[in-house]
């Protein structure tokens, strides 16, 4: 599964690149992207990748990895939580830019690093 970091990057070389991404990751991109050009784009988007929408195994699984991270004092962005939390809910592996995702390979996050 791709990070919103990953697909911002491949729009802005102009590659293509299927895969899965978060419905989150959707509304990440979509909202930099400039008014006359984001239905362009959100189609586009939506023929390259498998969006996965919000659904209670996500839900729960956000839950608990919020739970545990703010036992320990380590909150990343929400956003990011539930980017995350979809990985782990479909067993996907996180493709991604971001550092903080590191924090959540304890909590079963399988997690691979641009």
């Amino acid at each position: 599964m791709l990070d919103t970091s990953v697909v911002v990057e491949l729009i802005r070389r102009g590659e293509f690149r299927t895969g899965s991404i978060s419905i989150f990751t959707v509304i990440e991109t979509l909202r930099g992207v400039d008014p006359d050009k984001r239905i362009r784009v959100k189609n586009l988007m939506e023929k390259a990748f498998k969006v996965i929408g919000l659904d209670n195994r996500v839900l729960e699984t956000y839950c608990e990895i919020y739970w545990s991270l703010r036992r320990r004092g380590e909150l990343i962005p929400d956003v990011d939580l539930l980017i995350a939390a979809t990985a782990m809910a479909y067993n996907l592996t996180l493709e991604t830019k971001d550092r903080h995702f590191q924090r959540l390979k304890p909590l079963g996050l399988k997690v691979k690093f641009l």
